[in-house]
This record gives C-alpha cells, structure tokens and sequence, in this order.
C-alpha cells in the first residue's frame, strides 16, 4: 500500500508535486514509494522535466490533487 498524504492511492488516481514548478499527473504505475506519472495529452513543464510526458516521483513529495 502506497499512501499519499495518508491516503491509499491506486494506479489511476491523480496527485499534484513539484518539479521545477507545482504540476499535475495520473499514476501509471507504482512501485513501492515510487509513483510513475503521467502528463496526459500536454508534456509536462519546466527546465528539468519539461516535454517528458512520464516522470517518476516519491509518493512523500506528493500531495492528493
């Protein structure tokens, strides 16, 4: 079980994080405290991540959207 803000979140569900700025994403996949998430139909933005559509980040860096 994955939690997110306390919360059990499962593939499917969306959470917000921050990466170069706040942004928004569906999780994909999960993998221990690592969610894989997607930008949907625009990339996401930013120097760092901006134009990727995929990006994995730590469930504690995120918070329910």
């Amino acid at each position: 079980m994955t939690l997110v803000e306390g919360k059990e979140v499962k593939v499917g569900d969306y959470v917000g994080f921050k990466c170069d700025i706040e942004q928004s994403g569906k999780i994909i996949a999960i993998n221990g405290n690592q969610l894989t998430l997607s930008s949907g139909c625009d990339p996401f933005e930013g120097g760092y991540i901006g134009g990727k559509f995929e990006y994995t980040e730590d469930a504690d860096r995120c918070w329910i959207e």
